[in-house]
């Protein structure tokens, strides 16, 4: 039970520190989301924990992504990315926004690059002669 309050908490403050850094009061969060002020005021102090659908209406009025605040309330997994994603993500200057743009255009060039290797790899493929057998392109023999 100590973790669902130790959750809830972390959740509460990751949403308190996104509406602070966007300047919006907690009224006006309240509003943006269609959550009544006083339940949003207890998810922020970690009195109570939301739900998948609140969490969503609250992304909304703090326009990040849903996923980022289901990450934080441990309904999603942490995706994996490696070190890149890892450090966008951990990036405390950068906007929820903003991580979710870069690590989108990171992604789009790894699919890109590994949708082109194949072809790119067969293409820098050393050609090899079995042993014994003469290279048609070899030009260093002299013909008899």
């Amino acid at each position: 039970m100590e973790k669902v309050a130790d959750i809830a908490s972390d959740i509460g403050e990751y949403i308190r520190q996104q509406r602070s850094n966007a300047k919006i009061s907690l009224r006006q969060l309240s509003k943006l989301a269609g959550v009544s002020n006083p339940y949003l005021s207890q998810i922020e102090r970690g009195v109570r924990k939301p739900s998948a659908e609140i969490l969503q209406q609250i992304a909304k009025g703090l326009r990040i992504s849903a996923e980022a605040l289901y990450v934080q309330a441990g309904i999603l997994d942490l995706p994996t990315g490696g070190p890149v994603g890892d450090a966008i993500r951990a990036d405390a200057e950068l906007t929820e926004r903003q991580k979710q743009v870069l690590l989108d255009v990171y992604e789009s060039f790894r699919r890109e690059n590994s949708a082109s290797r194949p072809v790119a790899e067969s293409a820098a493929t050393p050609k090899t002669t079995a042993p014994g057998a003469e290279d048609p392109e070899d030009t260093t023999k002299e013909s008899a």
